[in-house]
């Protein structure tokens, strides 16, 4: 059976958009300090670039990249956008790995960074990592206009603090039981949807926000990309819990069955593998629809929204 063109183009395109943002992370995490820096460690900078290169698909810099595009954004500027993001997203996941957290011994089919070096290791390459990404939005590089600059570092610094991920982890550890002694909370489908939204969507919010923001959008130019970007992000996290209940641990590269071992509060848990798969084929639609007024465009990002839906690891 012959590959659809498009699927075709948006694999080529998001292998070509991995392979660049390995080689510009690698470059920005080089031995050489940068201006202002007195010294960079080397166990923490190894440390660094284990948690952060040789792994992973790269789809939110791919759609950093993918949306700037839709504006006509220099792919250079969208690649230093998308390695931030990238950095605070492999921070996420070091923290998450840690034995406080999800305790995890595997990650993208090797060790984490803690069992690779050390806890204390761990927590200071993923703190790293989180202030690396400002680092990176704070450069000329991303964008000459330092408004420009400043809205990007706003964008993230929300979407991955109390108001987006760190807070969305921390109502996900609260519905767990996991303080002072409590008991697994049933959370109504609403309350997994603030949650979720929070954990995971708002990181890739900032994807599709980020290319807005760099492509200097008009008002409903960047409510389509929003209305997109929402839709996928909740379609992300329903593909994720269902690889947790359906994946294979060793193509998935993690332990898998961990959610409802843990009491996770997932959309699978609360409407079944069928209904949430029925959700996930619906806000794939909402997605497509969300970016119609692009046309042809949009294909990447379409076929993106598929890609999401129907990933296996």
């Amino acid at each position: 059976m012959s590959i659809p063109l498009v699927e075709t183009s948006f694999l080529s395109t998001l292998g070509a958009v991995a392979t660049d943002i390995e080689s510009l992370l690698d470059r920005l995490q080089a031995q050489g300090r940068a201006e202002g820096e007195i010294a960079r460690p080397d166990r923490l900078l190894e440390a660094m670039r284990f948690a952060s290169l040789g792994g992973g698909k790269r789809v939110r810099p791919f759609l950093v990249v993918a949306t700037a595009a839709l504006f006509g954004v220099p792919r250079e500027r969208a690649l230093m956008a998308g390695a931030a993001l990238e950095c605070i997203h492999c921070y996420s996941l070091v923290h998450d790995d840690l034995p406080a957290m999800d305790n995890d011994d595997m990650r993208r089919g090797r060790p984490t960074a803690h069992k690779k070096f050390d806890e204390a290791t761990a927590i200071l390459a993923g703190d790293s990592l989180l202030t690396f990404a400002f680092d990176i939005l704070a450069r000329p590089e991303t964008h000459p206009d330092p408004a420009v600059r400043i809205e990007l570092v706003t964008a993230l610094a929300r979407a991955s603090g109390i108001g987006g991920m760190a807070g969305g982890q921390m109502l996900d550890l609260a519905a767990e039981g996991r303080f002072a002694g409590g008991k697994p909370q049933q959370l109504t489908e609403s309350e997994i949807a603030t949650l979720q939204a929070m954990k995971t969507g708002a990181l890739l919010q900032f994807a599709w926000l980020a290319g807005a923001i760099l492509g200097g959008t008009t008002a409903a130019q960047r409510k389509a990309v929003e209305d997109y970007g929402r839709a996928l992000g909740e379609a992300f996290q329903i593909a994720d819990d269902l690889l947790d209940v359906e994946g294979d641990a060793a193509t998935v590269g993690k332990p898998t069955g961990k959610d409802a071992a843990a009491g996770k509060a997932t959309f699978v848990g609360v409407l079944g593998v069928a209904r949430a798969r029925a959700r996930l084929a619906a806000l794939v639609a909402a997605a497509e629809k969300a970016l119609e007024p692009f046309g042809q465009q949009a294909s990447l990002l379409k076929a993106a929204a598929h890609f999401v839906a129907e990933r296996q690891t």
